[in-house]
């Protein structure tokens, strides 16, 4: 390799980092990527002021950082907005179906701050177009005006030794000189390289200078094969791909070395291009496989969500319950870095319409239940109303049932609005109070009296038993009938002890009635027309006299039909059984006894419907 050729560029731009011929190019039917990397990938905006915002916070950015970036949020504002106006339509359309209005979007005020963000970006982009185009012309200029001193030192070749310094510092002006319009490259650095090639063979000077600038450049050139070879250790290989390319843009810049020594230098800093290179390849190739196994896990999640069948679900905890594993199911999605590029988008679209397919079903849910909480608040303020027409009553039995039933029939109705939840369920459950603390309190009135007239027939059953056998009979009999007339005028004693308080008026009723030979029958018949009678005359005594009758109707069905029985029976009897067996004489009496029971319960059921009317 001659001096010339050493410093030929790799590729055909000179003024831009140079690749070596060993770099690495993309993967067959992949995307092409810039030299200087992969593109900044924005994170996924859900909302059009989300990316709005965004785009606030990149105009002010460098705009050869941003530009793809904002190019990108640019296409996914449009696509959210034509997604909205597309729902809005078809909304219009199920709502309207037979009037075939036509949609016309609403105003987008964000449109115009997004257009304005961006005719702001555009009138940077095209400064800084201007300015780099200023620049280049500029550049080439200054490139050309020293290349014109360089041929004009050729020119002298009897000064070349005398010049030699500012024939450096003029190279050294060129080389850092690059950034000048692309299509100006090819020709201005052959002229370059053709006169500098001409000064050196014109160039008398001696061997130790020259020797010394071979030696200066091999240090240089060294140091940048050091540094190459070192970029092979860097993990952020981007980095290390950036650096590189400067590396090849000062070893162009730098002269040449002994001629033994070019290849053998050339063949160490091209190895270590290639490592770098090869470094960098393989970032894109695992790259490239983490976007596949991203493609899998998405594609995978889109037919997770995808089979969630939402018509099973019933009830709020269902639905909510399924929101929550959509929700982790986006979660998921958002950790999965981007899939292939070709697919990335059609991806999230198939992802995001399946959610939004769940959302609106759970929407029509909701404002299906809500029509139902409706009907079943109209139907709880009809039970609020019965209740509180029922409050004020003081037909404590009725009504108690009659409120009991209302409760069961509340609980047989749905949930209304949690916002009138509290509100119609105190307003029902205050009648429903109000209506039993009245009857508690009448009940604790009607038990002090019952008390009362508990203590009163105590003390009428002490009066009996204070008759002693030394007062006359007539006088006997005088007194016991006053103490039962007077034991019938004495109201309800508590129920627990009826039975009990009566066993012992009774017992000693029998007692006198034995001694001073009354009429049993006669008398207890007297005590129970005197206690109907007493009943008769209080409303709430008197539904006890309506249970009284049915129960004594109950008893005479049963009466009756054990009467049967016993006919039966004797009539399955033989002759000879007849004649000579007791049984026949015991079934007979038993028969007797039935048919006084019966006459009693008719003529208990007569007074109590004579007193009932």
């Amino acid at each position: 390799m001659s001096d010339s050729q050493e410093n030929i560029p790799v590729n055909d731009n000179p003024e831009t980092p140079a690749v070596p011929t060993v770099a690495a190019q993309p993967a067959a039917g992949e995307t092409p990527r810039t030299q200087a990397g992969p593109t900044h990938e924005e994170p996924q905006l859900s909302t059009r002021q989300e990316i709005v915002d965004r785009l606030k916070t990149l105009v002010e950015k460098n705009v050869e950082e941003v530009k793809d970036d904002i190019e990108n949020l640019k296409q996914t504002y449009y696509k959210l907005r034509k997604a909205e106006t597309d729902a809005a339509r078809q909304q219009i359309e199920e709502n309207n179906p037979d009037e075939g209005s036509t949609h016309t979007p609403e105003a987008d005020p964000l449109e115009e701050t997004l257009k304005s963000l961006l005719n702001i970006f555009k009138e940077k982009k095209a400064e800084l177009a201007r300015e780099q185009e200023h620049r280049r012309e500029e550049n080439l200029t200054r490139k050309k005006e020293i290349l014109d001193r360089i041929k004009a030192l050729v020119e002298d070749p009897d000064n070349i030794s005398r010049n030699y310094p500012e024939f450096q510092q003029l190279q050294q002006a060129f080389k850092e000189i690059t950034d000048i319009p692309p299509a100006a490259v090819g020709d201005l650095w052959k002229n370059y390289q053709l006169n500098v090639e001409h000064y050196y063979d014109l160039l008398k000077i001696n061997k130790e200078l020259r020797d010394y600038d071979f030696k200066k450049n091999l240090d240089q050139k060294l140091a940048l094969c050091e540094a190459a070879e070192a970029l092979a250790a860097n993990e952020n290989v981007i980095e290390a791909f950036k650096t590189l390319q400067t590396l090849h843009e000062e070893w162009k810049g730098t002269g040449p070395v002994a001629k033994e020594l070019r290849e053998e230098l050339w063949t160490r800093f091209k190895a270590a291009s290639t490592e770098v290179n090869k470094h960098y390849q393989q970032h894109f190739e695992a790259l490239k496989a983490r976007e596949q196994q991203n493609e899998e896990a998405k594609t995978s999640l889109c037919v997770e969500i995808e089979a969630i069948d939402t018509s099973t679900l019933d009830s709020f905890s269902q639905w909510e319950e399924k929101t929550k594993e959509i929700i982790a199911l986006q979660e998921r999605w958002r950790a999965i870095g981007f899939a292939p590029r070709k697919v990335n988008t059609r991806l999230f679209e198939r992802f995001r319409k399946s959610c939004d397919q769940f959302f609106n079903k759970k929407s029509e849910y909701f404002k299906s239940v809500k029509d139902e909480m409706t009907r079943n608040l109209e139907k709880k303020k009809a039970l609020c109303e019965k209740a509180e027409a029922l409050k004020d009553s003081t037909d404590w039995k009725s009504t108690t049932d009659t409120l009991v039933a209302l409760q069961k029939e509340w609980k047989t109705i749905g949930p209304v609005a949690r916002k009138y939840s509290d509100t119609i369920w105190k307003r029902f459950v205050a009648a429903c109070d109000h209506f039993f603390e009245q009857k508690a309190l009448q009940t604790t009135t009607q038990r002090q009296a019952e008390q009362e007239n508990l203590e009163r027939k105590k003390d009428i059953i002490a009066r009996l038993e204070a008759i002693g056998e030394t007062i006359e009979a007539a006088e006997a009999i005088t007194q016991v009938r006053t103490l039962m007339a007077e034991w019938n005028q004495v109201g309800y004693v508590p129920f627990k002890e009826k039975d009990k308080i009566y066993k012992k008026y009774q017992a000693v009723l029998d007692k006198h009635f034995g001694r001073l030979n009354m009429q049993e029958t006669q008398n207890k018949w007297l005590n129970y027309t005197a206690t109907v009678q007493q009943m008769a005359t209080s409303d709430q005594a008197r539904s006890k006299l309506g249970k009284e009758r049915e129960k004594l109707l109950y008893t005479y069905e049963r009466l009756k039909t054990e009467l049967q029985t016993y006919e039966n029976n004797i009539g399955f009897l033989t002759i000879s059984t007849k004649g000579g067996n007791t049984m026949l004489k015991e079934m007979e009496r038993k028969m007797q006894q039935i048919k006084e029971q019966l006459q009693l319960i008719e003529k208990k059921v007569d007074l109590i419907d004579q007193n009932l009317q």
